[in-house]
């Protein structure tokens, strides 16, 4: 054949492409073989990514307790079952890692299901196991949300191809229990696996502590993407650090007491209350109740704000407290609480300031003027100490900002004042907002000799990997505001507001024989959404702070609530309530009837041991027991262990019994009815005030969960109630 010159330049000219396409393959091969990116991928990375997949291990959210190590909030484990139904998941036919009896599965788990509650037909997971195409399937809502005890029992089939995958729920004990200052936590799904966020409360504050670790699996997978079973599949491990746990200051019992009175104070339909107790000496918070509340395992909210520190609003006459304070410390000798003034009406500017009582009552002395809560005395003390003055005194007890509290989203109030109409409205707790919690921070000057205490709520946080206490609350001296002679002075102006026989002292409502209170009330008007004071009888900001006992300060208490529509007398009788259940739960009662300081004893551990010889124990300390259930081993007991009581008390026994009795309550006081109504989680309705006179249910009745309890009180001896 002859090849022309244009035959022979194509082929020459193939030869050479073909050449040169080799060269550029060996040299892409070359380049790809001795680097580990190309073109700005990670060979390496894409191939382990191709085969191998990641798993986040969730870390244990931390638990929340009360002061005695009582549970408030925890994670509960609960379980997804799954069925893997593709045979490519077993590699050894001796050990199956997929369904292999699809009938005899089905029956089994119908079964189990069905005896713990959970109705199911067989033939539902039968069609369930039968699906063709699938490498797993669920089981719906019959398979979600078991308990760490069901998963056991379905485990114990030991069902090839069955398996669960871990999930939990924050979990709070006790529901509507000091909500506001646990808070809560949700949980939200992302693309690692679910993520629980704390978004109230200690929850929030405390979420860095909470929320722990998460570790990681990283495993072998297959085509589909599922992990190749077989522990070896898998080829690193990164265990989760569980989260810490968080003590607060509350005591459950006052906390209950505090719920109960908040219960009380609704009956009057008020806008919202916030009703808290303090240690007086340390500055930690007891207990705290709100209205509204919310069930943090519902999530009923409907205000997201914690009244304690997050409203603002004007205080009213208990900041007289203060305002008084300042004048009296005053070096200048502002304050002689002997000297008279004419009360009534008082003009500032093109203002007219009215007492409460619009007239006045003639000439009284300025000690009086604080017992009748006047405010011309008030705008008086103020006009002579001038604005620089009382706004330093104001400042210093911590109003216009944060007390920083371990709680989130407090607010800072408003304290700014200019004018000489605004210095008087300032005296009496008008003009100025503050919250609830520079209220009570402010009260820790009386019972500290005047240096103001910073409030606390966390007592402390222990990292649960090492027992460590990371973090612990204490008592925090701040600034030294007032004098030793100051408090004294004002703590008898206190003491003669609610205990002095003057028919018009205005604390005289809050008074009982129970324990000596000290206080002063308060009535503040509000602006409305147009800018104005509200006016209505009922339409103002009602509060009292007190403090007690006189002589040595336990606790300082503070409530204020909006727009109640009942009267002073009605406040009063609730709030001497709560004292008293205080007052004879902490062995504070100076009534001779309840206090014998000779008979104090300790109560000792019953957890788990036989009721018999619990009662035995406690009826030879001279204590009654009181058995709730109809069981043979204490389960709770209430107080616990260590706790000083009285012999006159009554000690509270849970048994493991499924039967509750109704006991016969005659004598008992509100607080022992509180506590029972508390360990059953009962509705409880109490009526009057004393002791319990007659209940709605005839002892030796069975009651549960729906049983509503209503229990009437009268004023006469406990003795006579009981035959």
């Amino acid at each position: 054949m002859k090849y022309t010159n244009n035959t022979i330049r194509i082929n020459y000219l193939f030869i050479l492409s073909v050449v040169i396409l080799f060269c550029v393959f060996i040299y892409k091969l070359s380049y790809v073989a001795l680097n580990d990116t190309v073109e700005g991928v990670n060979l390496a990375e894409l191939a382990r990514n191709r085969s191998t997949g990641k798993r986040i291990i969730q870390a244990e959210r931390g638990r929340i307790y009360d002061n005695a190590g009582e549970l408030l909030a925890q994670n509960v484990n609960s379980y997804k079952m799954i069925a893997y139904l593709n045979e490519s998941r077993t590699t050894d036919e001796r050990y199956p890692k997929h369904v292999v009896d699809k009938p005899y599965t089905a029956a089994s788990l119908a079964k189990i299901l069905n005896d713990n509650g959970i109705a199911v037909t067989e033939k539902y997971i039968l069609d369930l196991l039968n699906q063709t195409g699938l490498y797993q399937t669920e089981f719906g809502t019959v398979g979600k949300g078991l308990t760490e005890n069901l998963k056991r029992q379905i485990e114990a089939l030991d069902l090839p191809g069955i398996d669960f995958i871990k999930t939990s729920k924050r979990y709070y004990q006790n529901g509507d229990f000091a909500s506001y200052i646990v808070g809560y936590a949700k949980t939200y799904e992302t693309e690692e696996g679910p993520n629980t966020i704390g978004e109230l409360g200690i929850e929030g504050y405390c979420d860095k502590y909470l929320k722990g670790k998460d570790g990681s699996v990283v495993y072998q997978k297959d085509a589909y993407g599922y992990p190749m079973a077989g522990a070896d599949k898998i080829t690193y491990t990164e265990e989760a650090q569980d989260g810490y746990n968080v003590y607060l200051t509350l005591d459950k019992q006052v906390q209950i007491f505090l719920d109960n009175a908040v219960e009380e104070l609704k009956k009057f339909n008020p806008e919202w209350i916030t009703l808290t107790i303090a240690d007086a000496k340390t500055g930690a918070i007891i207990g705290s109740s709100t209205s509204p509340s919310f069930n943090p395992n519902t999530l009923n909210i409907t205000e997201y704000k914690n009244p304690l520190i997050s409203f603002t609003y004007e205080p009213g006459s208990t900041m007289k407290i203060f305002s008084f304070m300042s004048a009296i410390e005053d070096p200048s000798g502002v304050y002689n609480g002997d000297e008279l003034y004419h009360s009534g009406t008082i003009n500032v500017a093109d203002y007219t300031i009215k007492d409460w009582n619009r007239v006045g009552w003639g000439n009284i002395s300025f000690d009086t003027g604080f017992t009748y809560s006047s405010n011309v005395a008030a705008v008086k003390l103020a006009q002579r100490l001038g604005k620089r003055k009382l706004t330093e005194y104001y400042e210093k007890l911590g109003f216009g900002k944060k007390t920083d509290i371990e709680l989130a989203n407090e607010a800072s109030g408003n304290i700014n004042f200019e004018y000489e109409v605004e210095l008087a409205s300032a005296s009496y707790g008008q003009g100025i907002s503050v919250t609830p919690i520079q209220m009570i921070q402010a009260l820790t000057t009386i019972t500290n000799d005047g240096t103001v205490l910073k409030p606390y709520i966390i007592d402390k946080v222990v990292d649960t990997n090492t027992d460590e206490v990371v973090y612990k609350g204490k008592r925090t001296e701040l600034n030294k505001v007032y004098s030793t002679s100051t408090v004294n002075k004002i703590i008898d102006l206190m003491d003669k507001t609610v205990n002095s026989n003057d028919s018009v002292a205005t604390g005289k409502v809050y008074a009982t024989p129970a324990v000596r209170l000290i206080g002063k009330t308060g009535t503040a008007n509000y602006v409305g959404s147009d800018g104005k004071y509200v006016t209505g009888s009922y339409n103002n900001i009602r509060s009292f702070a007190g403090i007690f006992p006189k002589e040595n300060p336990e606790y300082i208490i503070y409530v204020a609530q909006k727009d109640f529509q009942g009267t002073s007398k009605n406040i009063g009788n609730v709030i001497k309530d709560l004292v008293e259940s205080v007052a004879k739960y902490r062995n504070l009662d100076e009534r001779p009837s309840d206090k014998d300081e000779t008979k104090i004893v300790n109560v000792g551990n019953y957890l788990n041991t036989s009721l018999i010889s619990s009662q035995s124990k406690l009826s030879n300390l001279g204590v009654t027991p009181i058995v709730i259930g109809n069981g043979e081993t204490v389960v709770s007991q209430y107080p616990k262990k260590g706790t000083k009581v009285s012999q006159k008390s009554k000690v509270f026994l849970l048994t493991n019994g499924t039967e509750q009795i109704m006991p016969d309550m005659r004598g008992w006081s509100s607080s022992e009815v509180m506590t029972f109504a508390s360990i059953l989680k009962i509705p409880l309705t109490i009526n009057g005030y004393g002791y319990v006179s007659s209940t709605n249910i005839e002892p030796g009745a069975i009651i549960d969960s729906s049983t509503d309890l209503v229990v009437n009180l009268a004023n006469i001896d406990a003795g006579s109630l009981v035959s």
